[in-house]
């Protein structure tokens, strides 16, 4: 088997990549290590653990090991996982001094042996028959990486509206900043290979939720291949995880991971020199670079901003505040899209123009409500407010607009899988 190096170039083949399965195998060493990260979980732990080892003793095919990874639990997690290694063949318990799943996940899979390394969330809330297609595509060396989806169309879930539009909004923002073209980085389901783990995992820094995002995100832009299954999930009741400082932290690892790309100082070129299956695809004449991208979007802004907002005061006295707002951000948007089309996206031709101005319009949409509610904020608490009020109020929820108008159009408008297909 030819070995990769970070210097040199990975040639192997798939037969190649299945060497280490067929060693661990004939060895009676475990192919498969599914980690468990569990924080304060004596309720549930022992009968999830039960079932996923039930259920990989009668459908996995090879040998397997399952690892609870204790996270600095304060009641008797561990202690239930160390007996349950006890009773179980395959079953480890490994204990963690300091939280964090991100830290315990990068901890067992840098030390396991095993060829192919996954993990899944305690709760077991993804129907357990998707762990097999999941790392089959490892298995075989068709894939680096796998992840279960849950915005697919072949996935079924049930959990709450909140939920699903956070995750929904979280996905569309790394759409948006990251130009990730994986559709689900949230579900804590998961596998990697470890010779891609080997060389993937030193470049991770979060410990904690955004340790799966930046994985995956890196993953992408070293040109490994993610393979997404749909899986079938429910939704836990007792999660205890605190959305909201998980979504704070996750906004703040988005903006670290973009800076970090968009300065080059994560050497990924090292990963793709060794693992790389091909350079990531971009359409022709797409500008690639997210800091080319927001300058051009930021220079048509303005130039809109200061457009709509001559076009709000000539329309002001005529026809009123709220119609004027509508007709100067109709006017500027149409203008905008125009622009972003062809100096952003570098989009040309008249090929699904239309399309791309009617969803040009629905981004529109947004920002009106955004500035028609600012407004009407305004207008409620001042009866009467001035008219430079008024522009600071329109200002700032243009600038929201604005952020929000940039997302989608890199994300959906004028995201380059839909442009390849227009090219």
């Amino acid at each position: 088997m030819t070995t990769a190096t970070l210097d040199g170039e990975n040639n192997d083949s798939p037969a190649e990549l299945l060497d280490p399965v067929r060693a661990a195998a004939e060895a009676g060493n475990a192919v498969l290590d599914v980690v468990i990260p569990v924080y304060n979980e004596e309720k549930g732990i022992e009968s999830s653990v039960r079932r996923l080892h039930a259920h990989l003793t009668s459908t996995f095919p090879y040998p397997f090991r399952i690892t609870v990874a204790d996270n600095a639990s304060t009641d008797n997690t561990y202690a239930i996982a160390h007996w349950l290694a006890g009773q179980l063949p395959g079953l480890t318990a490994v204990h963690l001094a300091e939280k964090g799943r991100g830290r315990a996940l990068k901890t067992v899979w840098t030390g396991s042996d095993a060829p192919i390394l996954a993990y899944m969330d305690v709760d077991l809330s993804t129907d357990l028959a998707a762990l097999l297609p999941l790392v089959a595509p490892l298995i075989s060396g068709h894939s680096d990486l796998a992840i279960g989806t849950r915005l697919s169309k072949g996935s079924r879930v049930v959990r709450g509206a909140k939920r699903e539009v956070i995750s929904r909004c979280y996905n569309l923002i790394l759409r948006g900043t990251l130009q990730a073209g994986f559709s689900d980085a949230q579900c804590g389901f998961k596998a990697i290979r470890r010779d891609v783990a080997s060389r993937l995992l030193p470049l991770v820094e979060d410990t904690g939720w955004f340790f799966d995002t930046e994985m995956l995100v890196l993953a992408e832009r070293a040109g490994l291949r993610i393979h997404e299954v749909p899986v079938d999930w429910v939704d836990d009741p007792d999660s205890r995880v605190d959305i909201v400082a998980t979504a704070v932290a996750d906004l703040r690892g988005v903006w670290r991971l973009g800076r970090g790309l968009a300065t080059g100082a994560l050497p990924l070129h090292t990963v793709r020199a060794s693992l790389g299956r091909n350079s990531p695809e971009v359409a022709p004449g797409v500008p690639s670079g997210l800091v080319r991208q927001l300058l051009r979007f930021g220079g048509i802004g303005v130039a809109s901003t200061l457009a709509y907002l001559v076009l709000y005061v000539l329309l002001r006295g005529v026809l009123g505040a709220f119609t004027a707002n509508l007709l100067a951000l109709l006017l500027t948007a149409i203008a905008n899209t125009a622009a972003n089309r062809r100096l952003t996206f570098g989009v040309r031709g008249g090929a699904k123009r239309g399309r791309q101005h009617f969803e040009g319009l629905m981004v529109f949409g947004l920002g009106l409500v955004l500035t028609t509610g600012a407004l009407s904020v305004l207008h409620a608490v001042v009866p009467a407010p001035g008219r430079g009020v008024e522009l600071v109020v329109l200002i700032c929820a243009n600038l929201a607009a604005t952020v929000l108008r940039f997302l989608l159009f890199r994300a959906w408008v004028f995201h380059p899988r839909r442009l390849k297909k227009v090219q």
